[in-house]
């Protein structure tokens, strides 16, 4: 089974490109996801300067790609589940490079607010079929 979940930061705004000629979407960001350190080992990391959370590759398809590049920015908390792809690829100078993503088959949007840049609303996109909930509406 190759499955995986994941809670985290954005460390950028997601990218988005279209795939010539078939214009398929496709947006690639990275996540931030906290090691859930204890206290002392999170201050003893911080100070020999070490990462306190692993910083994963995530690649999203299609509509879901778009909606990412619409509403999401650097530093938005999101929700991933998706599954793990390795693959490889020789760079400019032939060298062989390792690749570990995750491709994301749900995004969850765990904090909402416009993109700084755009000014825009939700309500200027088309969410495929999503709508926000009003807290009083849900019935528990």
């Amino acid at each position: 089974m190759n499955q995986v979940s994941l809670i985290g930061r954005l460390t950028r705004d997601p990218e988005l490109k279209y795939i010539p000629h078939s214009g398929t979407a496709v947006a690639t960001f990275t996540l931030a996801v906290d090691k859930g350190l204890s206290k002392d080992k999170r201050q003893e990391m911080e100070s020999k300067n070490q990462p306190t959370a692993d910083f994963i590759r995530i690649v999203v398809w299609n509509k879901q790609a778009e909606n990412c590049a619409n509403f999401l920015v650097k530093g938005r908390l999101v929700g991933i589940s998706g599954r793990i792809q390795s693959g490889s690829f020789d760079d400019k100078d032939g060298k062989r490079v390792f690749t570990t993503d995750v491709v994301a088959q749900q995004v969850s949007f765990l904090e909402w607010g416009d993109k700084a840049d755009s000014g825009s609303s939700m309500n200027d996109y088309d969410m495929d079929g999503f709508h926000p909930t009003d807290e009083r509406d849900i019935p528990f």
